[in-house]
Parts: structure tokens; sequence; C-alpha cells
């Protein structure tokens, strides 16, 4: 990793929420809704590279109506969060990870990288000085670093100009009314990522373009999409949001294999690793949507479940699609499931012996 270069300038917000007012909205936390008093910033530019970075009040960015993303769409973000663990510790959970996968995503956009550990020292500053915005309990501190393309001008061409940002938002469950199973719809008119795509890195354009199959689901009454390959519309790729996993009779677990078209998920990466601990074969390998609802039919496949950083596990309870639907063994969260998610919830909550050293205290906070 390379060594810290950035220095950050700490401006500690003149007019923070007062106590009263954050406690009570504590009381009813959604999702990506309430926002912490300060924000991380770092900008860049082609003949001055990374400079001026500072933690300051959180406040709307001046944006020129040419600004370059407005028109290219030339941005990316990760998704993160810190917890409050038992111990009283504020830790977060594989961040070098986001580190890289963020590098990744801006050389396929055309973009800076950020040192890692610059990353790694935006996060942890700002989580220092917004730590009372970690909740208690179940909840936790979502943070969300992205960058943007932010040189004024029109013409089609990588931006020399660029901003880097981290907000936080305190969060409660993903979906509403906790880990519950989750009903999904299978796209058939839309798809997510070709291959040669944008499809494994992190840029909005991705979620962009999934936002109208994302509204197809809710008209069918379900809480997520999953798309099917852009070649032959046959095999499942991923959700809207999130990495799935299939659960065999025989106690195997398969999940679509990384290939360009899927995001590499930090989470599927970590159950990957946990199942194999647990003694499950893991198969990363194709799969389609046909055979998926043979195997539910025969009872091959017992379980299967969804996976990310904001929703954590969710159980599968009931594919619907234009043929009719199915529900997955009794429409319940199955044990392997629930499995899986302790371990790595105690993992990421101190609860549970860190093996891998996957969990990042921050000093301070």
């Amino acid at each position: 990793m390379q060594a810290n270069r950035l220095s950050f300038d700490v401006k500690p917000n003149a007019h923070p929420m007062d106590e009263a007012s954050r406690l009570k909205a504590f009381e009813n936390l959604g999702f990506g809704t309430l926002f912490s008093d300060h924000m991380a910033v770092v900008r860049w530019s082609e003949d001055r590279g990374w400079h001026g970075a500072e933690i300051t009040a959180r406040a709307p960015f001046p944006i020129d109506p040419a600004s370059s993303v407005l028109h290219y769409a030339q941005e990316i973000f990760e998704g993160m969060k810190a917890y409050r663990t038992a111990d009283g510790r504020a830790v977060l959970f594989r961040p070098e990870e986001n580190a890289r996968r963020f590098n990744d995503s801006a050389r396929r956009m055309a973009m800076p990288e950020l040192p890692e550990a610059d990353f790694l020292a935006a996060v942890e500053a700002l989580v220092r000085i917004d730590a009372k915005w970690i909740p208690e309990g179940e909840g936790s501190l979502y943070l969300r670093p992205f960058m943007f393309a932010s040189e004024t001008f029109l013409g089609v061409r990588p931006s020399k100009e660029y901003i880097f940002c981290v907000i936080a938002s305190p969060v409660g469950p993903y979906f509403k009314g906790g880990a519950k199973p989750v009903k999904i719809w299978v796209s058939e008119n839309y798809t997510r990522a070709a291959a040669g795509g944008t499809g494994a890195a992190k840029c909005g354009g991705n979620y962009a373009a999934s936002l109208v199959a994302q509204s197809e689901a809710a008209a069918q009454g379900c809480d997520q999409v999953v798309f099917l390959d852009a070649a032959e519309h046959r095999w499942i790729e991923e959700l809207g949001g999130m990495n799935v996993f299939f659960v065999m009779q025989d106690g195997s677990i398969t999940t679509p294999p990384l290939g360009g078209t899927i995001l590499p998920g930090i989470t599927r990466k970590s159950l990957v690793a946990l199942a194999r601990e647990e003694g499950f074969t893991v198969n990363e390998e194709r799969y389609s949507f046909d055979q998926w609802k043979a195997d539910v039919e025969s009872g091959k496949v017992t379980e299967a479940f969804a996976c990310g950083t904001a929703a954590v596990v969710a159980g599968i309870g009931t594919v619907k699609h234009s043929g009719g639907e199915f529900r997955i063994g009794n429409g319940e969260t199955g044990p392997v499931t629930g499995k899986l998610r302790e371990a790595l919830v105690g993992i990421q909550r101190g609860t549970r012996e860190d093996k891998h050293h996957w969990v990042r205290a921050i000093e301070g906070a």
C-alpha cells in the first residue's frame, strides 16, 4: 500500500445538528436519508494532482452547468460501513478492499487513481470527527466515498479536474421490515451490463440503467430485480445492487462467476471465504434461470440469498417472472443463509473471532 501523502485540514462544523435532534432522528433510522455533520473533500487537477484535503461541514458543491459529470457521467463511488463493537471500538470492515475497488473503477472510467492510504485516511478522518453518528445496536454508519468530474467543458474526453468526497449516513436496515426474506423480479426486458462494458465498475451509470427494471420489480410487488446476461438472456448475473448465491440440497453453494459484467462484491468475497471455512463447497460458475426454476421445483435448490454492503445478507423467499412465480423452500430465510449472515455480522460487530484480520479499528473514534 502506498504511503499516505495527504494531510487533512480539519474545519469543524460551526453549526452541527443539536444533540436532542440527532438522538430523536436515531429513533427511526431509515437508509440514506439522514447525514452526519461533516464530509471529507480532496481535489485533483492535471497540473497539481491531489490537493486541498480537508474535513469540513457537509454542504452542497457549487457546480457549473457545464461540469463534465453532468454531461458525460464520469463518476464512481463506494459503499462501506463503520460499526460500534460491543467493547466500544469504532471499526471498518475490509476497507482496503474498498480502496482497491475504487481505483479499479477509476481506471475503467478514465479517472485518476487515489492512493489507497489517502482513501483510508479520508474515511477514517470523517468517522473520527463524526463518531457520535455511529448508531448503537444493529445500526451502522454508512460511508459513501465518491469521485466526480468537475471540469467545466463540453468536449468528449476525460476531465482534467475531479472532486473526491466522503459523506456519512447513520442507517438502519436496508429493506423495510429488517432481515426478512425478499421477493425478487426476473428482468427479461432489460440487462445490467455486457462484456466490455462497465459492469465490474461501481459507477452511477450502472445503477441509473437498472432503475427502470427496479421500478418494474416494484410494480410487481418485489423488493429487488435480478438481471440475466446481455448476450443470451439466460444466465443469472446479479441483482440491481447485490450479488446472489444458491444453496443446493447436497450442501454445496453456487454463485455466478466474476467476468467483467458483475460487480466484485466485498461481501460476496467474504461470504465465499466463510462458507468454505464452514465446510461448504462453493462453485463459482454460470447458472441459468431455467435451471434455477427447475432446481427449486425438484428440491435441489433449498435456499437462495443476496448480499451487499447495504443489506448484508438477505434470504430470497419468492421469485416472480413473466410466466408466474415460485417459492424457495418454505419462503423463509434458510439455515445456511442464517449461519453465514451470523458469521459475517459477528466478525463485523466484534462478537466473533476475526481470523482474517478483516476488521480495522479507528483510533480516536
